[in-house]
């Protein structure tokens, strides 16, 4: 076989290497020790949607520099060639086995998934898009956090998102949060845990402040696989914890049982 086309990926968990290939076929799973690769936005999308189903909104809408911060704009501009998105938030509508749907997916290669004021406006809109149409709403989060590049303007976010949250929830909409490695700071601290489903991916890291951090402000050693997926799972944070090859039949399941007219393609894309 062609390494050229069918290149070695080595895991980070084992350390062990897999063709490209094997990966794909195990949605980015590690086919040995079954440790997660992050994937991108598009990617997350095309395996939840069915085929030909899916369109992007607002995907114009980028970061600007509100602060003026010293090489921000530069560094935007890397994070755009390098991932040929123009800001963190992805946001789209589709079918999920046939049930219209809202997704909205944070990409952590861009600047970590962090949250800026246009990640929070496109997030916002999708919500606010959901609300109206009277469509189901599921967020994939991925995220170090606020963005510090914009100071406040990112923190606002939390605020903004959350009151769309609100909003939507008033109105009877039903929201799926997916929890992926890792979720952390200000959009852990906003809509993505306000869902009335709460998911998460195997082994994704979910928190505030990060492990290392509470250990130095305590004085004390956290318990083994704290903040992990699992841990939160045990103590009631996450109602459940779905590999990635079962998300789009477990999403099917859930859309079933909030009286969605479901139809064909409940298992992969």
């Amino acid at each position: 076989m062609d390494t050229e086309k069918d290149p070695f990926i080595m895991c980070k968990g084992c350390h062990r290497r897999s063709r490209k290939s094997q990966w794909e076929s195990h949605y980015y799973t590690c086919p040995v020790c079954g440790k997660l690769k992050n994937i991108s936005a598009p990617y997350r999308l095309s395996i939840v949607f069915d085929s030909g189903t899916m369109k992007i909104a607002n995907a114009s809408l980028s970061s600007e520099d509100p602060l003026d911060f010293p090489g921000y704009k530069e560094k935007l501009k890397e994070a755009e060639e390098k991932t040929g998105l123009k800001e963190t938030a992805v946001t789209a509508v589709g079918k999920i086995s046939g049930v219209k749907t809202v997704c909205i997916v944070l990409d952590s290669r861009f600047f970590m998934g962090s949250m800026s004021r246009a990640c929070g406006e496109k997030i916002t809109k999708a919500i606010e898009y959901a609300d109206r149409h009277k469509l189901p709403l599921v967020i994939f989060s991925a995220s170090g956090g606020a963005r510090m590049q914009e100071g406040m303007f990112s923190l606002w976010q939390m605020a903004k998102t959350a009151d769309a949250v609100e909003q939507y929830s008033r109105d009877g909409g039903l929201y799926i949060s997916v929890l992926t490695h890792p979720t952390t700071g200000g959009v852990t601290a906003s809509f993505a845990t306000l869902g009335d489903i709460t998911l998460a991916e195997p082994g994704a890291l979910i928190g505030f402040a990060g492990p290392r951090v509470i250990e130095q402000t305590i004085g004390k050693k956290l318990p083994k696989g704290f903040q992990r997926a699992e841990y939160l799972y045990e103590h009631g944070f996450v109602d459940a914890i779905v590999p990635r090859d079962e998300l789009k039949s477990t999403l099917t399941e859930l859309l079933m049982l909030h009286g969605y007219k479901v139809t064909g393609g409940k298992n992969g894309r």
